[in-house]
């Protein structure tokens, strides 16, 4: 039997009977080649991810993620290759995944000329939802989604951020056992991106299982258990923020110097500081390679700076972040759609 999720005491409790084929991964991509004329999205990709866990995929523009989500999602065929959701084939048992899945895709698909209730309630209906149930639900999602009070207002005046969050809960309608976030929060202002930031949360306690394409690496950071880096249609590295963090290096003194300062005079300090693996981010900002006394190295650099007369906006010293595994890994130093 399906999972489902009920909103209780401001949250989402998920009760799982057992996913379908308990033993299956939720997803499960092997060799997936997808072609579109000469281009390649997908080239030999491969992916596996359990029941319960929240994966961020994450790569460059027309690295294939969105494209990865369409074939799991039954939306798109792929040329080569298998995949399948909790072990029903996407291509062969495609009925049989709709009844276990749920998308939230880039742009809001809501109807400007009902209310937002409305448009639940339809959707609810059109999913199989009894009228009743359907605008119980309406109701409970309104209200965790911040939109009560808009509810019974014609979408056509919401905000963009509103129709984001009006589309997330249509998807959470039916209970899925899998639900897709294709970019989730772009565009968003920060109120609405932390409203869905604190239901993903709050599907996650309950053991939800998610898969979120981001062009935002906080949000992968923040929000995934496991993270997948996409490149050229394959993934090229996966583990946790913290594992990918640890494979892009050590720590670094970042330094930022007041904008006045002298860039001549900045290297000559770096120079008798005997910094070495300097990286000049832009002028006036450097990120140095540490060795096996970084606390000390800084205090050498903070001391030079001072007898420099360099002013500084920032020294510190500092691990590496989901950029620096995208600079590393793709040559790019932000994650894009």
């Amino acid at each position: 039997m399906p999972s489902s999720f009920r909103l209780h005491s401001g949250g989402y409790q998920r009760y799982m009977s057992g996913p379908p084929h308990a033993d299956a991964p939720a997803v499960e991509m092997e060799g997936v080649v997808v072609r579109f004329g000469s281009t390649v999205a997908l080239d030999g990709f491969d992916l596996t991810m359990p029941a319960g866990e929240i994966l961020g995929l994450l790569g460059p523009n027309g690295s294939g993620k969105t494209t990865a989500v369409k074939v799991l999602a039954t939306l798109l065929r792929a040329d080569e290759g298998r995949a399948s959701v909790f072990g029903y084939d996407v291509a062969s048992e495609a009925s049989e995944v709709r009844r276990h899945i749920s998308l939230a895709g880039q742009y809001a698909a809501v109807d400007e000329l009902l209310t937002g209730h409305q448009n639940l309630k339809m959707f609810g209906q059109l999913f199989g939802l009894g009228r009743d149930e359907a605008g119980d639900r309406a109701d409970e999602l309104l209200r965790r989604f911040d939109l009560a009070e808009a509810g019974d207002r014609q979408a056509k005046g919401y905000s963009g951020g509103m129709r984001r969050r009006l589309d997330l809960a249509s998807a959470l309608l039916t209970d899925p056992d899998l639900l897709f976030l294709d970019e989730p929060t772009t565009g968003l202002d920060l109120r609405s991106r932390q409203t869905i930031w604190d239901v993903v949360k709050e599907l996650a306690a309950g053991g939800a299982t998610i898969l979120l394409t981001t062009q935002y690496l906080d949000e992968a950071d923040a929000l995934s258990d496991r993270i997948a880096v996409m490149d050229h249609g394959r993934v090229i590295a996966s583990g946790t923020a913290r594992q990918l963090k640890g494979e892009a290096g050590g720590l670094v003194i970042e330094l930022r110097a007041a904008e006045n300062a002298d860039d001549d005079r900045v290297r000559e300090v770096l120079r008798k500081a005997e910094a070495d693996d300097i990286e000049e981010v832009e002028p006036l900002h450097y990120l140095i390679g540490t060795g096996d006394d970084p606390v000390a190295e800084l205090g050498r650099m903070a001391t030079g700076l001072s007898q420099g007369g360099v002013g500084v906006e920032t020294l510190a010293l500092r691990g590496p972040d989901l950029d620096d595994v995208f600079l590393r890994l793709t040559g790019d130093h932000t994650a894009r759609a």
